[in-house]
């Protein structure tokens, strides 16, 4: 199996989930990130390791051909959406050129049979209704958005064009412990937490969105993967979702009651631009197509998620 984007906070849960069922993993890694669980937790240590860059289709076709590959998983992307707002270009390049490569070279191999592909909520941009579904079209308007959108697009009409089995998973803001990018609301409230400060909310606080523990998401691109073996799921895409979904402002109240903090005050800036107002999934076709529902509650996960950065911290 290869996995790109390996690093990253789904990377590695995914990474440590696919080492455990037994498989034989190579790894995608562009940037070497000491403090990556994928490092820190010795997971590296279990897998095949390539040094490169999505958009370099000479590695990935060297990749697929030397290792026989079947099984991909895609999770390789710029993923901050204020990254993506500052500069666009690196984001285009890395999320859609990357992945027209990965899927051009898959398409050239004889041996690539399935390929999970990591779209997102942002994907079908500002809603006429929600839940999303995955009957809904891919409206993107934002860099990120937009990003997101052009890889769904792209995966589907590999598919279409050239009959590749691709799967297209849609998932809303997932988060666990080993995701260093304290920007993000979870992460940068629980380090204020157990650094006895006020947590900061850089928007209004009242932006509604999907939350769903990376634990839970590796586990459901598992069940996707050995599910397309039936290949009339090949070109679908999946909603995975806890269909839990709050504003800002109350996940930030969540934490600081899960971990017994609620005497601290968030600071609201509000200087938050370029960002739909409200996203969150409905699951009902995985549920109902592919039996997955998450294993943890929210306050499980995030009692579970605040436990890894206290041990991180000290």
């Amino acid at each position: 199996m290869f996995i790109t984007g390996c690093s990253g906070l789904l990377g590695s849960a995914l990474s440590r989930s696919l080492i455990d069922s037994g498989a034989e993993l190579i790894g995608l890694i562009r940037d070497w990130v000491p403090n990556s669980r994928l490092l820190a937790e010795g997971i590296v240590d279990r897998m095949t390791v390539v040094r490169g860059d999505i958009e370099d289709i000479e590695v990935l076709e060297r990749v697929l051909g030397e290792y026989e590959v079947q099984t991909v998983f895609h999770l390789a992307a710029q993923a901050i959406v204020g990254t993506a707002n500052r500069n666009p270009v690196p984001t285009f390049k890395s999320n859609i050129a990357g992945s027209w490569n990965l899927f051009d070279a898959c398409r050239r191999s004889s041996l690539v049979e399935a390929i999970v592909v990591a779209s997102s909520d942002k994907a079908y941009g500002t809603p006429d209704r929600l839940p999303y579904d995955e009957t809904m079209p891919m409206n993107g308007c934002h860099p990120y958005d937009v990003s997101k959108s052009c890889t769904d697009l792209i995966a589907r009409s590999y598919h279409a064009s050239y009959g590749l089995g691709v799967c297209i998973t849609r998932c809303g803001n997932f988060f666990g412990g080993g995701d260093l990018n304290f920007n993000r609301i979870i992460p940068g409230t629980i380090r204020s937490v157990i650094g006895n400060e006020r947590p900061v909310i850089r928007s209004d606080g009242s932006m509604v969105r999907d939350y769903i523990y990376v634990g839970d998401v590796a586990e459901a691109y598992l069940i996707l993967a050995e599910a397309m073996e039936d290949k009339t799921l090949h070109g679908e895409a999946f909603n995975f979702s806890s269909e839990t979904h709050l504003t800002v402002l109350e996940l930030t109240q969540r934490i600081l009651k899960v971990m017994g903090r609620t005497d601290l005050e968030p600071i609201v800036l509000n200087e938050v631009s370029n960002e739909i107002q409200d996203q969150y999934l409905s699951a009902r076709k995985a549920r109902e197509t592919l039996g997955w529902t998450p294993r943890y509650s929210l306050d499980e996960a995030l009692a579970e998620t605040a436990d890894w950065y206290r041990n991180f911290f000290s």
